[in-house]
């Protein structure tokens, strides 16, 4: 007998993609191509350059997530943790990056992004990173005030993350002509 579907898997497929659609486009782009890269799914100069400036960028961005691996190997267990200093610094530090580039527009596009990037076990630890980064000098001060109105006081003071990993990861969609008639 086949099984059905889980819908609670299906449920939360469906979140994760109205939390996506709900992204301007700029951020819609700048996740895909930031998974692209951080995932070494494709090869995100072919398809996301588009000139000279958005070809250094992404040269640019693949030099700093040479830190993905070794935060996803090393997320401090408890905030009690020896090691959690240095994680932290190299998480503000990819955050700033991502921040400046001024495409992730709210605290949700971030933690979507990273949750992705670096695993679900990175929760608890990005609310802080992100204040972090968007507070930092080279974020323009009206910026830094519209990313940092945008983290809610639950994001900010939650008692716990889920563990559930991510299961909707966007990607590159080639454009689809639709023939008339």
């Amino acid at each position: 007998m086949a099984s059905l579907p889980d819908t609670t898997t299906a449920s939360l497929t469906i979140a994760e993609l109205r939390e996506f659609a709900g992204f301007g486009a700029k951020s819609q782009r700048y996740i895909k191509r930031s998974l692209d890269v951080g995932l070494g799914r494709h090869n995100a100069f072919e398809l996301w350059a588009r000139d000279a400036d958005e070809t250094a960028s992404i040269r640019t961005q693949y030099l700093m997530y040479q830190d993905l691996a070794d935060l996803r190997d090393n997320i401090p267990d408890s905030k009690h943790s020896p090691h959690s200093g240095a994680f932290m610094a190299k998480l503000v530090r990819l955050a700033a990056f991502d921040l400046a580039q001024e495409k992730l527009a709210c605290f949700s596009a971030f933690r979507f992004l990273y949750e992705r990037l670096i695993s679900a076990d990175v929760r608890p630890w990005l609310p802080s990173a992100y204040c972090a980064a968007a507070a930092l000098p080279q974020i323009e001060p009206s910026r830094r005030k519209l990313l940092l109105q945008s983290i809610s006081e639950a994001a900010a003071t939650a008692p716990g993350w889920s563990t559930r990993a991510p299961v909707f990861y966007p990607e590159w969609v080639d454009d689809v002509k639709v023939a008339a008639g």
